[in-house]
């Protein structure tokens, strides 16, 4: 009696000390991305995929739309509670991690996270003071598309130079009307545009680092915004106000763009596919040549990381978390089920598989755009304090002042360059 008794209790105590075992190996992640339905959707797929083979691990989505994600991200991690994974842009780094500590050091998880599968190149520009701050899911680069059937009625080339990228407008209004335009571009993009301009014609980047401040002189800003003015008075694009006139929604949704009104844009390679999606058929979306000046030496291409995947650095799971972003980017499964949706891949093994399973071919616009951007001149890097949200902010209330006729071109870049000076100062001290 007394033997069975013991042996109840040592059965029980192994049944109990098992069940303590299974508990404290379960683990509990948060992951927030921003996107539209299709990204959702994948990514969902994809956490559905990585559960089936870390069952102990469950990830919480937490996802949204572009708008309000920042902000809202800036509210968690000032509160500490962000998520422990996080989908997170270039530009953020100033904002977040200055000195390389905002994010958790991705070089120190490498035993779950295999690094090998990216080109250092890369990695670096995600690395900040020798702290690797995230993992540059892809890299995307702003080119120009066109809708095809558009571009044929009006019985124009794709514009290969500036010149004739200023001279389709005005074929577009008499030949079309003058609610067609060449392209269209929110203000974001014309900062990218006109910088691009700027950079081929002085091969001067626009922020001077060490010196905390713009680079650029007061002439040149005037030529900046001259470039906007002389774009809009030729009816190349649309100008804010006609613009705003259309509603809040995203620029792939507004009817202009659907019915090829607007008939081409200045787009990042790595989301151009939901805008292509949304075209009235069978109008198609084409890559165009990127307009150079002559003698130019960079084509100041807004390069950089499309998104990254970042870890919270006070995630209680670094492990885990590094497993999740490894399994999403380097794969079978992780890499199947996000496809191309956030643009083409670095990780040398899901650009291999992807290939193979005929996925990335060289005629898709996002693949054909990536290459473009790749072979042509780029040797002056651009600065995320250019992409800052305050600049990029401040550039949009300075198209504004000029297209509600608020003020002058001379005033608008005098202002431009003053405020942006102050906010540079402030982001970089």
């Amino acid at each position: 009696m007394k033997k069975l008794v013991l042996s109840t209790l040592i059965t029980s105590t192994l049944v109990m000390a098992t069940g303590c075992a299974f508990a404290a190996e379960q683990v509990d992640l948060r992951m927030s991305w921003w996107g539209g339905n299709g990204r959702h959707q994948v990514t969902l797929k994809a956490l559905e995929e990585f559960h089936k083979q870390h069952p102990n691990i469950n990830v919480k989505s937490e996802y949204t739309g572009w708008d309000g994600h920042l902000s809202r991200l800036t509210t968690q991690i000032a509160g500490g509670t962000e998520p422990d994974v996080m989908q997170t842009n270039w530009n953020w780094l100033p904002i977040f991690s200055k000195t390389g500590t905002g994010f958790y050091n991705l070089n120190t998880v490498s035993d779950d996270l295999d690094l090998t599968q990216f080109d250092p190149k890369e990695l670096k520009s995600t690395t900040v003071d020798g702290k690797l701050n995230g993992i540059p899911i892809s890299v995307t680069a702003r080119v120009f598309y066109f809708n095809d059937e558009t571009w044929k009625k009006a019985g124009v080339e794709y514009p290969k130079t500036w010149d004739a990228l200023m001279a389709a407008g005005k074929t577009f209004e008499s030949k079309l009307g003058k609610q067609y335009f060449p392209v269209v571009l929110e203000h974001q993009d014309t900062l990218a545009l006109l910088r691009s301009y700027m950079v081929q014609k002085y091969n001067i980047a626009e922020v001077d680092v060490a010196g905390k401040k713009f680079a650029w002189s007061k002439e040149q800003w005037v030529e900046f915004f001259s470039m906007y003015k002389k774009l809009i008075d030729n009816h190349v694009m649309p100008d804010t106000k006609y613009y705003a006139s259309f509603g809040k929604s995203n620029m792939y949704e507004m009817k202009p763009w659907i019915q090829g009104e607007w008939a081409g844009t200045y787009m990042w390679n790595s989301t151009i596919t939901k805008y292509s999606d949304n075209l009235q058929p069978p109008a198609k979306l084409e890559l165009g040549a990127y307009p150079m000046l002559p003698d130019a030496k960079d084509a100041g291409l807004f390069f950089k990381p499309a998104q990254m995947f970042s870890i919270s650095k006070t995630t209680k799971h670094p492990k885990e978390s590094a497993q999740l972003i490894n399994f999403l980017l380097n794969s079978k499964e992780g890499v199947e089920a996000l496809g191309l949706e956030r643009g083409v891949p670095l990780s040398k093994a899901a650009v291999a598989q992807l290939t193979a399973d005929g996925v990335i071919k060289d005629n898709d616009p996002a693949v054909a755009g990536l290459k473009l951007a790749q072979s042509l001149p780029n040797h002056l890097t651009t600065s995320p304090y250019f992409d800052d949200p305050q600049i990029v902010s401040l550039f949009g209330t300075s198209l504004q002042y000029i297209d509600y006729g608020q003020k002058s071109v001379e005033e608008t870049a005098a202002e431009f360059e003053r405020q942006g000076n102050r906010i540079l100062k402030r982001a970089m001290r």
